[in-house]
């Protein structure tokens, strides 16, 4: 058995997958512990490349003798419920402000992708710290469609100064009733 390397220091990054460059804050990061950078960006950027322009955190287990380990580990929940729903970003102010909406398979889906590195015992619990996350982004989670929401304040005004859409719906059941 070879003797075990001594233990200098654990780096964690976020870095855009496939994307990784010597420049900040990758650079620095790794430059303070000695960590030869230009094969660290290679060694990364391999391991990544069918992620490109994802955010993916990694690990970095920096050795004394200036070698070092990696482990990419899988996308924060909040980018993969962002690129599920079709989102910018998040909402500005969650609880009040809604930007979209998922739907239960689009949960299990980012459920599955994460389950390596959440800490839950089954499928219905890592689909309810998934919904956790929607929730804080201003994301409801519904039954069936899912997506960014519409945002149209001047059509919400406008039917609701109008009695709402009652009138719209009468025309269209007299029409029914008359054929």
């Amino acid at each position: 058995m070879p003797p075990k390397k001594e233990y200098k220091a654990k780096v964690k990054l976020q870095i855009a997958g496939g994307q990784a460059t010597p420049a900040p804050p990758v650079g620095p990061a790794l430059g303070q512990h000695g960590v030869p950078i230009g094969e660290f960006v290679q060694r990364f950027n391999d391991a990544t490349k069918e992620q490109a322009g994802t955010i993916v955190p990694v690990e970095l287990y920096v050795y004394a003798d200036r070698s070092f380990d990696f482990i990419v580990k899988s996308p924060p929940a909040a980018v993969l419920v962002r690129k599920e729903v079709g989102l910018a970003k998040g909402a500005q102010i969650p609880g009040t402000e809604v930007v979209g909406e998922i739907n239960r398979a689009q949960l299990e889906k980012i459920a599955q992708i994460k389950m390596e590195d959440l800490n839950a015992n089954d499928m219905d619990a890592a689909v309810k710290m998934i919904e956790g996350t929607c929730r804080s982004m201003g994301v409801n989670v519904v039954e069936t469609g899912g997506g960014p929401t519409p945002v149209e304040p001047a059509d919400d005004s406008a039917a609701a100064d109008d009695g709402g859409s009652e009138p719209a719906e009468a025309p269209a059941g007299g029409d029914a009733a008359e054929e």
